[in-house]
């Protein structure tokens, strides 16, 4: 970890800039550095390894919430910007609700919000648990063994939201690849980052375009004709949302897949409790959610937009400000024994699925995909096993988040 000291004139204490080039990926286990800076420096300043400048990084739970929830810290100020980011390329655009501020994003939030209701997502729990039982029978007639990652977590989720946006088959491995593409953190992909942002939005384009012309029962569709009084998602808008939607209603939820799988997998006494107690499961995903470091570092970042102190650092107006709900669900103020995997947990709100005005909207769909895959998995498949050594398994080290590229299964 590299640390230059400078001089912080509007705090009592010498503060250091710390080199964070979050590229832990040591199976699941929690970074150490981001460790470090929680116990020892709670609100740090950071270098990353692309952008211009440095970094506030702000680490425990409630200082996070307050950074998540304060209009005193901006998204939308970010544009324009070389912020400090972990990607040769910025992931987001500028017409995305990820960069916009209440009440801009709140508009937004309530037309997308139509298409993520507790009935629409409970409509889609059984297409879902088609596609699960379909998955499955073709994992068993294949037989033992066989690579969950290919069988499973890597199909499910991008089958699931392609099916909810209506997009053709023969597209989905191109907007796959694409995906991934802009996720890569090697700075010699940066052109490639770049044209796959590009394409990906040209398609949406044509695609958001036809549903306008032609509105169906898919998600585009209900997003394109969803009306919150007199507002509608403009061009730009419905075509970045519906990228946006493709991006991470895929993404993240195939890497939870196999991070609960392998975690599981190698803590067979949690697995047999949810194979003799399956009521028990929803809790413990929660749990598995809050405790697996399932990404690398940060996200997208916040302006200040005046002096705020947090844990007794000040924070200037127009600083950089990154938030790490990694941290903040390891924080010992927050959980008692945070490093500890407890089902039983008493209920406090993770932040895997973010806070505040940024919370993930498609969060109970995630959800949903997870309960289906491991009820319907630990039901059909109850000898399931890991079929190499837990340290024989290889782990993503080219991309922001952290997962098994292949988990070779038996039962």
């Amino acid at each position: 970890m590299g640390r230059t000291s400078v001089e912080n004139t509007s705090v009592q204490h010498k503060e250091s800039v710390r080199t964070c080039p979050f590229d832990y990926a040591q199976q699941l286990e929690f970074d150490p550095q981001l460790r470090q800076l929680l116990t020892e420096e709670p609100v740090s300043r950071i270098r990353m390894a692309y952008g211009e400048g440095e970094a506030w990084l702000v680490t425990r739970y409630e200082d996070v919430r307050t950074v998540t929830t304060d209009r005193r810290f901006s998204r939308s100020a970010v544009l324009g910007r070389d912020f400090p980011r972990m990607t040769p390329e910025p992931i987001v655009q500028a017409e995305s609700i990820n960069l916009m501020d209440p009440p801009a994003s709140s508009r937004l939030r309530s037309l997308v919000a139509k298409s993520f209701t507790p009935r629409r997502v409970e409509q889609m729990r059984g297409g879902t648990q088609r596609v699960v039982d379909r998955l499955l029978d073709e994992m068993a007639d294949e037989g033992s063994p066989a690579d969950f990652v290919a069988r499973v977590s890597s199909p499910l989720p991008l089958i699931t939201i392609c099916e909810a946006l209506d997009i053709p088959e023969a597209d989905r491995p191109w907007l796959r690849a694409h995906a991934m593409t802009m996720m890569n953190v090697g700075a010699a992909g940066k052109e490639d980052a770049v044209r796959a942002k590009a394409e990906l939005r040209g398609y949406f384009q044509e695609l958001t375009a036809e549903r306008r012309r032609s509105p169906g029962e898919d998600l585009i569709s209900t997003l394109a004709t969803a009306r919150d009084g007199a507002e509608l998602l403009d061009d730009d808008e419905l075509a970045v949302m519906a990228m946006v939607l493709l991006i991470t209603g895929q993404d993240t939820t195939t890497y939870q897949l196999g991070n609960i799988a392998y975690t599981l997998l190698t803590r067979p006494e949690l697995l047999h409790s949810l194979q003799a107690e399956p009521a028990r499961l929803p809790r413990t995903l929660e749990e598995l959610l809050r405790h697996i470091p399932f990404r690398k570092g940060v996200g997208i970042p916040r302006i200040a937009l005046q002096d705020v102190e947090l844990s007794g650092v000040l924070i200037k107006a127009g600083d950089v400000v990154h938030v790490s709900y990694l941290t903040a669900n390891r924080d010992a103020a927050k959980f008692d024994r945070p490093d500890e995997l407890d089902p039983d947990r008493p209920s406090i709100p993770h932040m895997t699925f973010g806070w505040g005005a940024h919370h993930c909207l498609g969060a109970p769909l995630a959800t949903m995909e997870l309960e289906v895959a491991f009820s319907t998995l630990l039901t059909r498949f109850p000898a399931l096993r890991l079929d190499v050594p837990p340290e024989d398994i290889e782990w993503n080290t080219t991309s922001i988040w952290r997962y098994p590229l292949a988990l070779p299964v038996t039962w």
